[in-house]
C-alpha cells in the first residue's frame, strides 16, 4: 500500500499530466464523486486519498486509449 505522500505525489502528477496533455479533461475534476464530501467535515484519510488517486488514474487511462483510437 502506497503512503500518504505517495497518494499526494501521484495525485499531483496525474493531475498536471491532465492539465499538459488533456486540459479538456479539467472540467471534470471538480464533478468527480469522490471529491464531492458528504458531510461539513469531511475526514481526508487513506482510503480517500487512494479511491482519488484511482479514479484520477482511470480517467486518464481511459480517455488516453479512446483518444488514441480516434486519433487513427
Amino acid at each position: 500500500m502506497k503512503t500518504e505522500s505517495e497518494l499526494n505525489e501521484g495525485i499531483l502528477k496525474i493531475t498536471m499530466v491532465i492539465k499538459q496533455r488533456f486540459p479538456e479533461l479539467l472540467k471534470y475534476l471538480n464533478e468527480m464523486p469522490v471529491t464531492i464530501p458528504n458531510s461539513a467535515h469531511p475526514e481526508i484519510n487513506m482510503k480517500a486519498l487512494a479511491d482519488y488517486y484511482d479514479s484520477l488514474d482511470a480517467l486518464v487511462k481511459d480517455y488516453a486509449l479512446s483518444h488514441k483510437k480516434e486519433g487513427k
